[in-house]
C-alpha cells in the first residue's frame, strides 16, 4: 500500500511508515494471509460509474464468472459492519445502516466543504466516503482492526481515491496534526479516561474547526458504568448522558457545544445479515422487555453531540 500521496498532504505522518508496513505483515494477524489473498483475487472491472449516496456505489459491466469471484473475495472480509455499499451489482448489507446515522450527523457539519477530515474509529472508511461526497478534500481514518482496512481496500479498488485513507493504527498513536474536522463515532465509551478523549479531539482540531462526537448515551446524568457487559459488548467503561458528553467537550475547550441529536437504535438500523454473521442488536436485547439489554441496562440509545475549536485571536 503506497501511503505517499497521504504523507505529502499531511508529513507529520511520514514517520509513521514504518510501524505501518509492521501492522500490516502477517505476523500481526493470524487472517493477514486470508484477507490478502482476497484482496488480490479482486477481479479487473473496468468501473463506468461511482455514486455516493445512501449506498457506496460502483457501476460497470461484470462477466458471471467476475461477479462469482468478487462475491467471494467480499464475502472473505466478513464481518462487515458499516455500510452499505455496492459493488457492481453485489450489495453488501452491512451490520449498521450508518448512511441513517450520516443522515443524523450532516446537517451539523458546518465546514466540510474543502476540508481536511479526521475519522477516529473508522470502521472501512464508510463515512469517508460521505464525507467526501459533501466536500471534503481529504479523509485520514485511523483504525487499528486489519480486517476493516482490507474492506477500505477493497472497496478502493474500485473508487481508486487518493482522498480518502485508512491508517492502521490507534488515535493515540497519531503526532498531533489539526484537522478542520474532527468525527468520533462509537469511541468514548471504549476510552477508560473519555474526558481525555475529549481533550485529544480538541487539539486535532484546528482553531475554528468543528468536533462531532457520536456516542451510547443514557439519562442519568451521571452515566452508567456498566461493571461488566453492555449489551454483549466487552471493554466498555463508562456511558455517558448527553449532557456529560457536552461537559467533556466543554471542559476540553469547545464552544457552541450543543446536543444535535438523540435516537434510539432499533433493529432495523443494527442487525445480523449474511454479510454481518455474527450476534448483533437482536441478541443483545432482553427477549422479553426490548427496552433493556440482556444484562438489564437500558437499551441502546445513541446521541450527536457537536462543538467548535476557538479561533485564535
Amino acid at each position: 500500500m503506497n501511503f505517499s500521496p497521504l504523507f505529502a498532504a499531511l508529513p507529520q505522518l511520514a514517520p509513521l511508515a514504518a510501524e505501518i508496513d509492521r501492522r500490516l505483515s502477517a505476523s500481526n494477524h493470524g487472517d493477514f494471509d486470508k484477507w490478502q489473498t482476497a484482496l488480490t483475487a479482486l477481479p479487473d472491472v473496468i468501473v463506468e460509474k461511482v455514486a455516493i449516496g445512501e449506498t457506496v456505489t460502483v457501476e460497470g459491466t461484470i462477466s458471471a464468472g467476475d461477479m462469482e469471484t468478487l462475491l467471494e473475495a467480499l464475502m472473505a472480509l466478513h464481518p462487515w459492519r458499516k455500510g452499505p455499499f455496492s459493488l457492481f451489482g453485489v450489495k453488501i448489507d452491512t451490520e449498521w445502516r450508518s448512511d441513517w446515522k450520516w443522515q443524523r450527523a450532516a446537517p451539523h457539519l458546518t465546514n466540510l466543504r474543502g476540508a481536511q477530515v479526521l475519522d477516529v474509529g473508522c470502521g472501512n472508511g464508510y463515512f469517508g466516503w460521505q464525507a467526501l461526497a459533501a466536500g471534503a478534500e481529504l479523509v485520514a481514518g485511523v483504525d487499528p482492526t486489519l480486517v476493516f482496512f482490507f474492506q477500505h481496500q477493497a472497496i478502493n479498488r474500485y473508487i481508486a481515491s487518493s482522498r480518502n485513507w485508512l491508517l492502521p493504527l490507534t488515535f493515540e498513536e497519531l503526532p498531533q496534526i489539526e484537522f478542520d474536522t474532527v468525527l468520533s463515532m462509537g469511541v468514548i465509551y471504549h476510552r477508560r479516561d473519555p474526558a481525555e478523549h475529549a481533550m485529544r479531539l480538541f487539539d486535532f482540531t484546528r482553531p475554528g474547526g468543528q468536533v462531532l462526537l457520536e456516542s451510547l448515551v443514557v439519562a442519568d446524568p451521571d452515566g452508567l458504568a456498566p461493571g461488566g457487559r453492555y449489551a454483549r459488548m466487552r471493554n466498555l467503561w463508562l456511558i455517558p448522558s448527553a449532557q456529560l458528553l457536552c461537559r467533556w467537550l466543554e471542559d476540553a475547550g469547545f464552544v457552541d457545544v450543543t446536543c444535535v441529536d438523540v435516537t434510539t437504535t432499533t433493529l432495523e438500523e443494527q442487525h445480523r445479515t449474511e454479510w454481518m454473521k455474527f450476534e448483533s442488536l437482536a441478541e443483545a436485547l432482553d427477549p422479553a422487555d426490548i427496552r433493556r439489554t440482556v444484562e438489564g441496562h437500558p437499551a441502546p440509545v445513541r446521541a450527536i453531540v457537536v462543538g467548535r475549536r476557538p479561533a485564535r485571536i
